[in-house]
């Protein structure tokens, strides 16, 4: 299936203050030079938001990233979890086709759908809160046929229970995910033969159901309710959802140690604290930086095309400038120390030599032509 942007595109982008912050605490959990591995979750982040992703989040997040709008739009278009067109402002459903599925009744959701909210896939309804799609196997077998919404599970399903379900949707409810046949997780339809406190009455969800409903984190977060800054099976507090505040146990004595075991141990702490015989070896001084020569403006007023460096998108190619950078033969001239005092000022240190920056500008800068730079020509991709 080939997936490209919506032909209708809003103006701009922006995360809201929650999403913001947490977005940026998303990028903390990667090294520096790696932020881009952040690019699913912000996606997804921004998807939840806007409930599908358009040009402007795309731009934005690559933006947040240092990544070329190219390398996210890549992203998004490869995985259908990403929704690159409108969708219903309530709920996009996701109805699994796949044999399991399909041999249980599949086909009758997708007859709901098209009755109750658009003759084809990816059409909105008429008051466009809804819309649906027929997906390959989303993994829930045992439960067939299910659906998925946003990012809940819905299994069990009937033609009659599916359309009650949509109706609840529609009228504001909020229906609770999981099995929808009054099935536990996925045991057998007999009944549970083991892990059996839920018919005892001792827990009414499996585990997954159970949160989403306690953290009241099921479809109601695409409606536009306010997002959990933290992991969301961890409060504020640092509590596990759903479990009461526990006082940390102080950690019992120690037991006392035999004499002996106490003789050795001072054995060894009285050598350690010796004086070494040799000295440490000095620790390698950092490497020498110096300033490159740098303009004030591009030369008669006309800069290089400096994305055609691999490695180096529209932000980059801005901080470039920003930096005194404006054409080939500027960074073909860098040497080792030059490269350290720009590498200390770039976000993803070491790119300059991973992606052979000095090579490419000498040929850039002699009027070759790179195998990136025609790549990079031919595809549009980077043309001013």
């Amino acid at each position: 299936m080939l997936r490209r942007l919506h032909a209708e595109q809003p103006d701009s982008f922006a995360f809201t203050p929650a999403n913001q912050a947490w977005a940026e605490g998303q990028i903390t959990k990667y090294p520096d030079g790696r932020q881009a591995s952040a690019v699913i979750p912000l996606l997804w982040r921004a998807q939840e938001q806007e409930g599908w992703l358009s040009k402007p989040a795309i731009e934005g997040i690559a933006d947040m990233l240092d990544m070329a709008y190219i390398r996210v739009l890549e992203v998004a278009s490869f995985y259908f979890m990403f929704q690159l067109q409108p969708v219903g402002s309530v709920a996009h459903i996701q109805i699994c086709g796949t044999t399991s599925c399909m041999i249980c009744g599949a086909e009758d959701l997708v007859a709901v759908c098209k009755e109750k909210i658009a003759n084809k896939p990816h059409a909105l309804s008429g008051d466009g809160r809804f819309s649906w799609e027929e997906v390959e196997c989303l993994g829930s077998c045992t439960n067939a046929p299910m659906a998925q919404i946003g990012k809940d599970y819905y299994e069990d399903l009937t033609a009659d229970g599916f359309a009650k379900l949509l109706d609840d949707l529609a009228a504001g409810k909020v229906p609770t995910p999981g099995p929808q046949n009054g099935r536990y997780s996925s045991e057998p339809l007999s009944g549970l033969t083991s892990l059996q406190d839920h018919d005892s009455g001792k827990v009414q969800h499996n585990a997954s159901v159970q949160l989403a409903a306690d953290l009241g984190d099921t479809i109601k977060r695409i409606q536009g309710d306010e997002v959990p800054l933290l992991t969301p099976w961890v409060g504020k507090n640092g509590v596990v959802a759903g479990r009461a505040a526990e006082a940390p146990t102080p950690p019992a004595p120690a037991a006392p140690k035999p004499a002996a075991k106490q003789a050795e141990e001072a054995k060894k702490a009285a050598k350690k604290a010796a004086p070494a015989k040799k000295a440490a070896a000095p620790k390698a001084e950092a490497a020498a930086e110096a300033e490159p020569e740098v303009l004030k403006a591009a030369r008669g007023g006309k800069a290089d095309n400096l994305k055609l460096l691999k490695g180096v998108g529209p932000k980059l190619e801005e901080t470039l400038n920003e930096l005194g950078f404006f054409h080939f033969d500027q960074v073909a001239a860098w040497g080792e120390a030059e490269i350290a005092w720009v590498d200390a000022r770039l976000k993803f240190k070491g790119r300059i030599e991973r992606d052979g920056w000095i090579e490419q500008a000498k040929q850039l800068a002699a009027g070759e032509e790179t195998e990136f730079a025609k790549r990079a020509k031919d595809d549009g991709t980077y043309d001013k």
